[in-house]
């Protein structure tokens, strides 16, 4: 695994310096993922090894069937590895544990509760009182900005907000870190930059590292301090690049140089120039056309 260190001003390099000096939270060693098929073994992630430090922002991307979710799944505890161990503070991950929020793309919320009790779930669940259990999901909801939602259900609510909630009831075990596969992946656009505003205004207002996984480029550079990129088949780490955009982010800077110059750089490890000269003979052929209608004035 090789580190990108794009161009940084004083103020990031420093910010780094800071950051590798913070505990690690978790550990990834030797990791890798086989499944048995019809046609033989098929590995998805083959000794993948990083590690995240405490508050740091950690996005994964790579190309699809890179295994960025069965990742995510196996650091949840929710899958199995067949090879390597994952440390979360020292400790090996073998299963899940409320020491790990997770939030799906889809929205996992339980339709037949308000709010406010999807929130309360996982805290009444590790035997919370009721009492309490009620006052923390109200502050979490503070948090998240959904206070005059708490008696409201589910499908009242807009994907983004149903997201919002999705968060709040995986914070309120106050795990160590967060896990997120593609939380908003199904959004709209205008709704999507209005999530990563609100997910990066709560990293920076609690004790949280996050792994955050995700396919678009700009939001990987946008959100985090740090970007993983998988090779596909198998899934190995192809790079870590250190993100030198500055914080506090905002999206004026997509269009600074330290934004282009980090998209560039994705860009050319997940598109290398040597696949557009790739190509099977088929590629040439033209398909055949099928006309499912009979118009005389053709469009061009």
């Amino acid at each position: 695994m090789s580190v990108s260190y794009l161009d940084q001003t004083d103020a990031v390099r420093e910010r780094f310096a800071r950051l590798q000096q913070r505990e690690v939270i978790l550990e990834v060693q030797g990791l890798g993922k086989t499944y048995d098929s019809h046609q033989g073994p098929v590995t998805a992630l083959k000794d993948v090894n990083f590690k995240t430090h405490r508050r740091e922002f950690v996005c994964v991307i790579g190309p699809s069937g890179c295994g960025k979710s069965t990742l995510i799944r196996i650091l949840a505890g929710l899958e199995a590895h067949t090879s390597g161990q994952v440390l979360l503070d020292g400790q090996p991950v073998n299963g899940p544990g409320k020491d790990r929020g997770m939030v799906f793309q889809g929205y996992t919320l339980f339709p037949w509760l308000t709010v406010k009790k999807n929130v309360m779930f996982g805290l009444e669940m590790n035997n919370t009182g009721k009492n309490e259990a009620e006052a923390q999901a109200r502050q979490w909801l503070e948090l998240v900005g959904l206070t005059k939602f708490a008696e409201a259900y589910p499908h009242q609510l807009s994907g983004g907000m149903k997201q919002r909630v999705a968060i709040a009831r995986a914070l309120a075990n106050q795990p160590r870190i967060l896990l997120m596969d593609e939380p908003f992946g199904a959004l709209d656009a205008q709704t999507r930059a209005k999530m990563q505003a609100h997910l990066l205004e709560i990293w920076r207002n609690i004790d949280i590292t996050i792994l955050f996984i995700t396919h678009d480029l700009d939001e990987a550079i946008y959100l985090a301090d740090r970007i993983l990129v998988l090779k596909a088949h198998p899934g190995e780490v192809q790079e870590l690049i250190e993100v030198p955009v500055p914080r506090p982010r905002s999206p004026l800077q997509f269009g600074s140089p330290e934004f282009l110059a980090t998209k560039a750089r994705l860009e050319a490890l997940i598109h290398p120039a040597s696949d557009a000269s790739v190509h099977d003979e088929e590629d040439d052929v033209v398909p055949q056309v099928i006309r499912m209608t009979d118009v005389h004035d053709n469009v061009e």
